[in-house]
């Protein structure tokens, strides 16, 4: 079974560096606040988060896996 948070990660990761480029660039402001920029910084820790579980997952189910090997 695939791990789909490999893949989401990387899209909202990527997506957020857009973001940021595009709010530190542009620079506009609504209400007082660099929206891109901060839904930016928002997208890319989300993102890095579910890649850095995703990795977790997979590291854990090799671990698993070779153990039940050794031992079947």
């Amino acid at each position: 079974m695939t791990d789909l948070r490999l893949p989401l990660g990387l899209l909202l990761a990527f997506y957020g560096v857009i973001l940021i480029a595009t709010g530190a660039a542009s620079g506009t402001l609504v209400v007082g606040v660099n929206i891109n920029l901060w839904w930016g910084v928002v997208l890319l820790i989300f993102g890095a988060a579910m890649v850095l579980l995703a990795r977790r997952a997979a590291a854990v189910n090799a671990g698993r896996q070779s153990r039940e090997s050794r031992s079947g």
